[in-house]
Protein backbone atom coordinates (compact mmCIF):
# COMPACT_ATOMS: atom_id res chain seq x y z
CA UNK A 1 0.00 0.00 0.00
CA UNK A 2 1.62 3.39 -0.76
CA UNK A 3 1.44 6.48 1.40
CA UNK A 4 -0.12 9.44 0.49
CA UNK A 5 -0.90 12.63 1.83
CA UNK A 6 0.12 13.11 5.55
CA UNK A 7 2.10 10.12 5.24
CA UNK A 8 -0.03 8.10 7.39
CA UNK A 9 1.39 4.67 8.55
CA UNK A 10 -0.89 1.88 7.30
CA UNK A 11 -2.48 0.07 10.32
CA UNK A 12 -1.33 -3.86 9.19
CA UNK A 13 -2.39 -5.78 11.76
CA UNK A 14 0.32 -8.36 11.84
CA UNK A 15 0.86 -8.08 16.04
CA UNK A 16 -2.52 -10.07 16.79
CA UNK A 17 -1.86 -12.29 19.89
CA UNK A 18 -2.76 -15.79 17.68
CA UNK A 19 -1.04 -17.88 20.11
CA UNK A 20 -4.06 -17.50 22.19
CA UNK A 21 -6.61 -17.84 19.62
CA UNK A 22 -5.37 -21.26 18.09
CA UNK A 23 -6.94 -24.37 19.34
CA UNK A 24 -5.55 -27.54 19.61
CA UNK A 25 -6.80 -31.15 20.10
CA UNK A 26 -4.22 -32.92 21.83
CA UNK A 27 -6.93 -34.67 23.76
CA UNK A 28 -8.48 -36.14 21.27
CA UNK A 29 -7.13 -39.59 22.70
CA UNK A 30 -8.33 -38.74 26.20
CA UNK A 31 -11.96 -37.04 25.30
CA UNK A 32 -12.47 -40.69 23.23
CA UNK A 33 -11.89 -42.16 26.78
CA UNK A 34 -14.40 -40.05 28.63
CA UNK A 35 -17.40 -40.70 25.98
CA UNK A 36 -16.71 -44.16 26.23
CA UNK A 37 -17.36 -44.12 30.17
CA UNK A 38 -20.02 -41.88 30.14
CA UNK A 39 -21.54 -44.29 27.36
CA UNK A 40 -20.43 -47.18 29.93
CA UNK A 41 -22.16 -44.90 33.31
CA UNK A 42 -25.58 -44.68 31.72
CA UNK A 43 -25.70 -48.13 30.40
CA UNK A 44 -25.05 -49.22 34.18
CA UNK A 45 -27.34 -46.40 35.49
CA UNK A 46 -30.66 -46.95 33.28
CA UNK A 47 -29.93 -50.87 33.43
CA UNK A 48 -32.14 -53.07 32.34
CA UNK A 49 -33.52 -50.76 29.79
CA UNK A 50 -31.96 -50.46 26.78
CA UNK A 51 -29.52 -47.94 26.29
CA UNK A 52 -31.45 -46.50 23.34
CA UNK A 53 -35.05 -45.79 22.07
CA UNK A 54 -36.72 -47.90 19.11
CA UNK A 55 -36.66 -45.93 15.82
CA UNK A 56 -39.06 -46.21 12.92
CA UNK A 57 -37.57 -47.20 9.18
CA UNK A 58 -37.93 -44.24 7.12
CA UNK A 59 -35.96 -43.39 3.80
CA UNK A 60 -33.46 -40.71 3.42
CA UNK A 61 -34.61 -37.13 1.82
CA UNK A 62 -34.04 -35.67 -1.96
CA UNK A 63 -33.48 -38.06 -5.32
CA UNK A 64 -30.30 -38.60 -4.77
CA UNK A 65 -30.23 -40.56 -1.66
CA UNK A 66 -33.93 -41.60 -1.05
CA UNK A 67 -33.23 -45.71 -2.61
CA UNK A 68 -31.43 -45.99 0.79
CA UNK A 69 -33.06 -45.92 4.39
CA UNK A 70 -32.05 -45.14 7.84
CA UNK A 71 -33.35 -44.31 11.26
CA UNK A 72 -35.87 -41.90 12.12
CA UNK A 73 -36.82 -39.17 14.57
CA UNK A 74 -39.92 -41.63 16.08
CA UNK A 75 -43.10 -43.46 14.88
CA UNK A 76 -45.68 -41.46 13.83
CA UNK A 77 -49.24 -41.59 15.20
CA UNK A 78 -50.91 -43.41 12.60
CA UNK A 79 -48.29 -46.16 13.07
CA UNK A 80 -48.86 -46.45 17.10
CA UNK A 81 -52.08 -46.24 16.31
CA UNK A 82 -52.42 -48.92 13.97
CA UNK A 83 -50.20 -51.50 16.11
CA UNK A 84 -52.31 -50.67 18.96
CA UNK A 85 -49.85 -48.50 21.04
CA UNK A 86 -51.50 -45.23 23.24
CA UNK A 87 -48.67 -42.73 22.46
CA UNK A 88 -48.36 -41.72 25.68
CA UNK A 89 -47.49 -45.24 26.79
CA UNK A 90 -45.16 -45.41 23.93
CA UNK A 91 -42.05 -43.57 25.40
CA UNK A 92 -42.64 -45.21 28.96
CA UNK A 93 -41.56 -48.59 26.89
CA UNK A 94 -38.86 -47.84 24.91
CA UNK A 95 -40.26 -46.46 21.69
CA UNK A 96 -39.41 -42.69 20.14
CA UNK A 97 -42.41 -40.96 19.23
CA UNK A 98 -42.45 -38.01 16.60
CA UNK A 99 -46.18 -35.94 16.22
CA UNK A 100 -44.93 -34.17 13.33
CA UNK A 101 -43.88 -36.74 11.29
CA UNK A 102 -46.57 -38.35 8.60
CA UNK A 103 -46.79 -41.39 6.47
CA UNK A 104 -46.60 -40.68 2.99
CA UNK A 105 -47.27 -44.16 1.03
CA UNK A 106 -48.96 -47.60 2.81
CA UNK A 107 -45.40 -49.66 2.67
CA UNK A 108 -43.77 -47.72 5.19
CA UNK A 109 -46.77 -47.64 7.56
CA UNK A 110 -46.50 -51.57 7.40
CA UNK A 111 -42.99 -51.80 7.66
CA UNK A 112 -43.25 -49.65 11.01
CA UNK A 113 -45.93 -51.17 12.34
CA UNK A 114 -44.73 -55.07 11.73
CA UNK A 115 -41.66 -53.32 13.66
CA UNK A 116 -43.58 -52.06 16.89
CA UNK A 117 -45.38 -55.33 16.86
CA UNK A 118 -42.14 -56.87 16.85
CA UNK A 119 -40.50 -55.07 20.00
CA UNK A 120 -43.92 -55.28 21.77
CA UNK A 121 -43.57 -59.16 20.74
CA UNK A 122 -39.52 -59.14 22.37
CA UNK A 123 -40.21 -56.43 25.11
CA UNK A 124 -40.27 -57.44 28.76
CA UNK A 125 -41.76 -54.56 31.18
CA UNK A 126 -41.02 -55.23 35.07
CA UNK A 127 -43.95 -54.41 37.28
CA UNK A 128 -43.23 -50.71 39.22
CA UNK A 129 -43.68 -53.23 42.44
CA UNK A 130 -42.26 -56.21 43.13
CA UNK A 131 -43.38 -59.25 45.70
CA UNK A 132 -47.02 -58.50 44.63
CA UNK A 133 -48.31 -61.71 42.49
CA UNK A 134 -51.48 -59.33 40.77
CA UNK A 135 -49.40 -57.76 37.40
CA UNK A 136 -51.12 -54.62 35.93
CA UNK A 137 -51.79 -54.81 32.62
CA UNK A 138 -49.40 -54.45 30.04
CA UNK A 139 -46.14 -56.21 32.44
CA UNK A 140 -44.37 -59.16 31.75
CA UNK A 141 -44.94 -61.99 33.55
CA UNK A 142 -43.15 -63.40 36.94
CA UNK A 143 -41.44 -66.11 35.02
CA UNK A 144 -40.40 -63.65 31.94
CA UNK A 145 -39.13 -61.49 34.57
CA UNK A 146 -36.80 -63.45 36.30
CA UNK A 147 -35.52 -65.03 33.27
CA UNK A 148 -34.63 -61.46 32.27
CA UNK A 149 -33.04 -60.93 35.83
CA UNK A 150 -30.56 -63.28 35.40
CA UNK A 151 -30.06 -62.49 31.99
CA UNK A 152 -31.35 -65.77 29.83
CA UNK A 153 -31.68 -64.77 26.36
CA UNK A 154 -31.58 -61.00 26.68
CA UNK A 155 -30.00 -58.48 24.82
CA UNK A 156 -30.28 -54.34 25.45
CA UNK A 157 -28.99 -53.57 22.13
CA UNK A 158 -31.73 -52.97 20.36
CA UNK A 159 -30.06 -52.28 17.03
CA UNK A 160 -29.01 -55.98 17.30
CA UNK A 161 -31.96 -57.51 17.51
CA UNK A 162 -33.98 -55.33 15.07
CA UNK A 163 -31.32 -54.09 12.44
CA UNK A 164 -32.22 -51.94 9.55
CA UNK A 165 -31.57 -53.58 6.68
CA UNK A 166 -30.88 -52.16 2.92
CA UNK A 167 -32.98 -54.06 0.29
CA UNK A 168 -31.17 -55.89 -2.00
CA UNK A 169 -31.73 -57.15 -5.57
CA UNK A 170 -33.25 -56.42 -8.62
CA UNK A 171 -36.63 -54.59 -8.34
CA UNK A 172 -39.66 -54.13 -11.44
CA UNK A 173 -38.99 -50.91 -13.03
CA UNK A 174 -35.08 -50.40 -11.52
CA UNK A 175 -32.12 -49.83 -14.50
CA UNK A 176 -30.35 -53.44 -13.19
CA UNK A 177 -33.82 -54.53 -14.74
CA UNK A 178 -33.37 -54.00 -17.89
CA UNK A 179 -30.73 -55.84 -20.17
CA UNK A 180 -27.46 -54.97 -20.23
CA UNK A 181 -27.54 -54.72 -24.41
CA UNK A 182 -30.26 -51.87 -24.42
CA UNK A 183 -29.04 -48.29 -24.72
CA UNK A 184 -31.36 -46.01 -22.92
CA UNK A 185 -29.71 -42.98 -24.66
CA UNK A 186 -30.48 -44.36 -27.99
CA UNK A 187 -33.86 -45.17 -27.07
CA UNK A 188 -34.37 -41.65 -25.73
CA UNK A 189 -33.03 -39.98 -28.53
CA UNK A 190 -34.90 -42.45 -31.11
CA UNK A 191 -38.07 -41.50 -29.25
CA UNK A 192 -37.52 -37.63 -29.52
CA UNK A 193 -36.47 -37.57 -32.79
CA UNK A 194 -39.46 -39.54 -33.88
CA UNK A 195 -41.79 -37.22 -31.95
CA UNK A 196 -40.04 -34.06 -33.41
CA UNK A 197 -40.52 -35.13 -37.13
CA UNK A 198 -43.98 -36.90 -37.05
CA UNK A 199 -45.27 -34.02 -39.25
CA UNK A 200 -42.62 -33.69 -41.79
CA UNK A 201 -43.03 -37.83 -42.38
CA UNK A 202 -46.67 -37.14 -42.60
CA UNK A 203 -46.11 -34.84 -45.17
CA UNK A 204 -43.49 -36.54 -47.19
CA UNK A 205 -46.07 -40.07 -47.23
CA UNK A 206 -49.10 -37.12 -48.66
CA UNK A 207 -46.49 -35.79 -51.38
CA UNK A 208 -45.30 -39.23 -51.98
CA UNK A 209 -49.10 -40.58 -52.46
CA UNK A 210 -50.22 -37.78 -54.41
CA UNK A 211 -47.45 -38.11 -56.80
CA UNK A 212 -48.21 -41.80 -57.34
CA UNK A 213 -51.27 -40.86 -57.95
CA UNK A 214 -50.57 -38.02 -60.78
CA UNK A 215 -48.51 -40.56 -62.64
CA UNK A 216 -51.01 -43.46 -63.12
CA UNK A 217 -53.50 -40.41 -64.35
Amino acid sequence: MAIKHNQQIAHNHFRKDWQRRVRVHFDQAGKKKSRRDARIAKAAAVAPRPTDKLRPVVRCPTIKYNRRVRAGRGFSLAELKEAGIPRKLAPTIGISVDPRRQNLSEESLKANVQRLKEYRERLIVFPRRTGTKATKKGDSSVEEVKAAKAGENVTRDINSVLPITQAKGVTEGSLSAYPATENAFRTLRVARSDARLVGVREKRVKAAAEAAAEKKQ
